[in-house]
């Protein structure tokens, strides 16, 4: 454990460092978007409760859009994001189901009309301290033809948080949790999925980091999201040709989330094209557990008596 820990303090650190974000900042929730998770870090409990359903819906503007574009074949400008995300737990957290489904809209063809749709199913589970997930998804065009992404990949974790694993942590700031973790995944089946930004290459393999960084009573959430994307037709196949990175900061109140974020991606190999943009967000969140759904149907059989 002492080991992992220095692996993922290491990895962590130099990620960070390479888009020059502090090495403080910075995890994700359990399936693996770039999105601070809502559940409380302290709670040790939720991690055991299996949800019925869970999910949350967002949307956005992309206030500062100078090149992040609006479709797959890097057209347009987005404007506008949408978003549903649901869940349910098959067998504890062991497995789970979820499903995205993004839509963005091109600013430069009237904001509202949606340009993309990018869809994801996936299976997930966490053992212990490892996560593990199978995904499948596609980008594609709306309201035009054009190029269609798809790729499935398998993807497997290690995460760290300060409640459970970092009593250093704890005694230095006993306010602000940590939780992050890193990993590794290989897209073993990639349909036109690119390894850089300006649509080149094959993306092969996939380098993430991640971290949450509690301010105030998980209401102040400081987070990121570090990928690194590998050519599967380049020379060398580890070599990460692709970074993308985010930072932000999100503002809770009960099961509303408001976020202002910042997202780059960029070639590492070669000169290119470099998408970047500033966005605003709100995400509304849900959560009902088989364990609620039970005691309701206990207390309306007991309340019938």
């Amino acid at each position: 454990m002492l080991a992992l820990r220095r692996y993922l303090a290491c990895v962590l650190t130099l990620s960070l460092l390479a888009c020059g974000l502090p090495a403080v900042a910075l995890a994700l929730e359990k399936y693996g978007r770039p999105l601070p998770s809502m559940d409380d870090p302290n709670d040790t409990d939720r991690g055991s409760e299996e949800s019925l359903f869970a999910g949350y819906l967002l949307t956005g503007a992309f206030a500062k859009n100078p090149s992040f574009a609006a479709r797959p074949d890097n057209s347009g400008l987005v404007g506008l994001r949408h978003m549903i995300h649901l869940e349910t737990d098959l067998y504890k957290q062991y497995l789970t189901f979820y499903t995205d489904q993004n839509f963005f809209s091109d600013r430069t063809n009237g904001w509202i009309e949606l340009s993309e749709w990018d869809s994801t199913y996936a299976f997930t589970g966490v053992v212990d301290h490892f996560s593990w997930r199978l995904q499948y998804e596609r980008d594609a065009p709306l309201d035009r033809r054009g190029i269609k992404q798809a790729y499935a990949d398998g993807m497997i974790t290690a995460k760290l948080q300060s409640a459970q694993d970092m009593a250093w942590w704890r005694k230095l700031f006993p306010n602000q949790s940590l939780t992050m973790y890193a990993g590794a995944g290989w897209l073993f089946h990639n349909s036109n999925y690119f390894a850089r930004p300006d649509n080149t290459g094959r993306a092969l393999f996939r380098y993430v980091a991640h971290a949450d960084l509690d301010l105030y009573k998980n209401k102040v959430v400081l987070y990121g999201d570090v990928n690194f994307f590998t050519d599967r037709d380049g020379s060398n196949q580890a070599q990460p040709t692709e970074m993308d990175w985010i930072v932000g900061l999100a503002l809770r109140w009960r099961d509303m989330e408001l976020a202002v974020y910042h997202e780059q991606d960029q070639p590492l190999d070669k000169p290119g094209l470099t998408q970047k943009y500033l966005a605003v967000q709100m995400r509304f969140s849900f959560d009902v557990s088989k364990e609620d759904l039970g005691l309701s149907r206990m207390k309306s059989v007991t309340g019938s008596h």
